[in-house]
């Protein structure tokens, strides 16, 4: 992917694939399917996965948490610690609590947050054009650290 890069050791081997999973309510159907069917990134073709359970996340290079598993957002992060597992969602608070990318609507518009310290946790290269049109959060945690100073 362009705007987002992942390290050399997020894939088994060479020819593992690029896997793209949604947990919880998928709200993309048949069409994220269809998007990305004998579509490859770089030489790796794409997978989609609908996991159901929350162990199966750490095989995946992109995870959608839906919006109906807001409440398990927290517990979802800290098992996908030390993976390179780009974390995206649609739940309020969604980027501070932890995800790499939260996406919202305003105004008839997709609007979206980066969580820079969640991608530097999971070794992900975010581009500098990402970052110029995103609005950019820390961690909550980093935020009330900050705030104590």
């Amino acid at each position: 992917m362009k705007l987002i890069e992942w390290p050399l050791g997020a894939f088994a081997d060479l020819q593992s694939p690029f896997t793209i999973c949604v947990f919880g309510k998928d709200p993309f159907g048949s069409s994220l399917d269809e998007a990305f069917a004998n579509k490859n990134i770089g030489d790796r073709p794409i997978v989609i996965q609908r996991p159901k359970g929350k162990t199966e996340l750490r095989h995946c290079h992109v995870v959608f948490v839906s919006s109906s598993e807001a409440e398990l957002v927290a517990d979802i992060v800290g098992r996908l610690q030390g993976t390179n597992v780009l974390l995206v969602g649609e739940s309020a608070g969604f980027a501070e609590a932890g995800g790499v990318i939260e996406f919202s609507r305003e105004d008839n518009y997709v609007r979206f947050t980066v969580n820079t310290d969640a991608a530097d946790r999971a070794t992900l290269k975010v581009s500098a054009r990402l970052i110029a049109v995103a609005k950019i959060v820390h961690d909550r945690e980093h935020s009330r650290v900050c705030s104590l100073r």
